[in-house]
């Protein structure tokens, strides 16, 4: 079997996984079942929770619910090293997937257009710096930016470091409300939410402040 019948059968195999994904997306919605589904993988449920991440990054599914849920179940610190690591292997996944089906097409793509081939170039003097400055807004399309970077010739050992830097403390705020949340439904404890809300709020004001300030 050729190079070009295996992409075709990869990629068929990949638009089947994301229609099931979609199809299965009002379950996975559904933050109660979600953390039951989670808890009842007993001594497994920590790997379970990571391939999770590992499946619903590449398939588009929001992200941002299951590392809440990381908080719920796994406290603050746990919650953000399992979240963390399973969103790196997600986003790894969807950085080679993009990487090996579209190179030829982007390689092609990009001679034609000396505009984005000038892009790529910055971005390849350097790519950490803008992995990190991309991961560290936590409103970015986490799931879109992971095949936009495949797409570069951004290395891979670069791309991996710069996510796995970039969005912890995305992650640990994200894993804090979890937490938060279940201590004020379950002990009235509201002041632990209010903050983790706010540092949000402000994390994500301090992203956009520093980005405007790079911009011409």
């Amino acid at each position: 079997m050729g190079l070009k019948h295996l992409r075709f059968w990869g990629l068929l195999v990949v638009t089947a996984l994301v229609i099931v994904g979609w199809t299965v997306a009002p379950e996975w919605l559904d933050q109660a079942q979600l953390v039951r589904f989670i808890c009842g993988l007993g001594p497994w449920r920590e790997a379970g929770f990571v391939l999770a991440h590992v499946i619903a990054t590449p398939l588009g599914l929001p992200g941002a619910l299951l590392v809440v849920v990381g908080g719920m179940i796994f406290g603050v610190v746990w919650g953000t090293l399992w979240s963390a690591l399973g969103a790196t292997l997600g986003a790894i996944a969807s950085f080679l997937l993009v990487r090996y089906w579209l190179h030829d097409w982007c390689k092609h793509y990009l001679e034609r257009h000396p505009k984005l081939r000038r892009l790529n170039c910055r971005l390849c003097n350097r790519p950490l710096r803008y992995v990190l400055a991309v991961r560290l807004v936590p409103i970015s399309p986490f799931n879109v930016v992971n095949f936009l970077f495949g797409l570069t010739s951004i290395p891979l050992r670069t791309y991996v470091l710069g996510t796995g830097l970039g969005i912890l403390p995305g992650t640990l705020i994200y894993t804090w409300l979890g937490h938060a949340g279940r201590q004020a439904l379950t002990a009235g404890r509201w002041g632990s939410l209010l903050l983790a809300l706010a540092a949000l709020v402000l994390l994500g004001g301090l992203s956009i402040l520093s980005k405007s300030r790079r911009s011409p």
